[in-house]
């Protein structure tokens, strides 16, 4: 695999949790900028392909621990983070008082508080710092970190946050890194719905996919989804799943729960919410999230666009 090049910073020891899609090439890239990472994974061929890199494989999380500097995590939902931080034998069984906790998986921002909490209680130092882009910009070093947090226990990630991300954010204090991962994925799980519908509309009036993506990639309001996602997945006629529809059922839902506890209206999201709902009684929950195209397509009563996936592979798309 090659990485683009890698700043200079000071090595660390790292303890690397959740080495899925995105984390694999995030601990990688923290390999290959010198910093000594032990990983943890309940796969056996994702450790062993960390090994490969130069990771350490640590059999634990207590084994990763020992004698970190720095723990980082990315895992799928709230109950792998509650169980890896906070369970028998996990973070808070197993660090040292004063090490650094990066947790930055998407989770809801009443499950981060909550184990930024009890982290702290520990005697931990905690950051939420979700990850935006893509597994190609984690391996390359080019994704946006959105970090929550004391500006201390920020200014002191920067070592491991240099050569994962060409954007880095403090946000602001605790639970402002996922807030905000939320409402930008809020965004682009409404944008995949207004992208679909759009597309949908224009074929059943008759008008070539082709010429309407030519024509909407040529206006303000078409610049969104329909410049990278649509036409690199599911206008090739390719659903297997970069981000899947289920995982945009959970982000919908968490902007919506978000937005409800904030007092903020969110009808669009609502809607959207129920439509990401619908892929599991078509079968295609695992399908990429531009299969919601094929979705609001078969509520028009079109046929299905011709199609080539392989949905049994690398269903959830931020780790394990």
């Amino acid at each position: 695999m090659t990485y683009l090049p890698l700043p200079e910073v000071p090595a660390r020891r790292v303890a690397f949790i959740g080495l899925g899609t995105m984390g694999s090439g995030m601990a990688a890239r923290l390999v290959a900028s010198g910093h000594e990472v032990r990983g943890v994974d309940i796969d056996s061929t994702r450790l062993a392909a960390f090994a490969e890199v130069g990771g350490l494989p640590a059999a634990s999380v207590a084994e990763a621990c020992d004698g970190a500097e720095i723990i980082m995590t990315i895992l799928p939902r709230d109950t792998h983070v509650r169980q890896i931080c906070l369970g028998a034998g996990g973070i808070a069984d197993s660090a040292a008082p004063g090490t650094l906790v990066i947790e930055m998986s998407t989770i809801s921002p009443e499950a981060s508080l909550d184990i930024h909490d009890a982290l702290s209680a520990k005697g931990l130092r905690v950051l939420d710092a979700p990850v935006g882009r893509t597994p190609k910009d984690a391996q390359n070093g080019a994704l946006l970190i959105m970090a929550g947090g004391r500006a201390e226990d920020f200014a002191d990630a920067a070592p491991v946050f240099a050569p994962l991300a060409d954007k880095i954010v403090h946000l602001g204090p605790k639970g402002s890194g996922i807030r905000m991962k939320i409402a930008n994925n809020y965004m682009s799980m409404v944008s995949m719905v207004l992208t679909a519908e759009t597309l949908a509309m224009a074929r059943k009036a008759g008008i070539d996919t082709d010429a309407a993506v030519e024509v909407l990639q040529n206006t303000t309001a078409g610049r969104g989804q329909i410049n990278v996602n649509y036409p690199n997945k599911v206008l090739r006629g390719d659903v297997s799943p970069d981000f899947p529809l289920a995982m945009g059922a959970k982000d919908i839902s968490l902007g919506v729960g978000l937005g409800k506890s904030l007092g903020v209206p969110l009808f669009l999201g609502a809607n959207a919410g129920e439509l990401f709902s619908l892929a599991a009684s078509q079968d295609i929950r695992d399908w990429d999230c531009t299969a919601m195209l094929v979705l609001i397509e078969r509520l028009a009563g079109l046929p299905d666009r011709a199609l080539a996936q392989d949905t049994d592979q690398n269903k959830d798309k931020e780790g394990s």
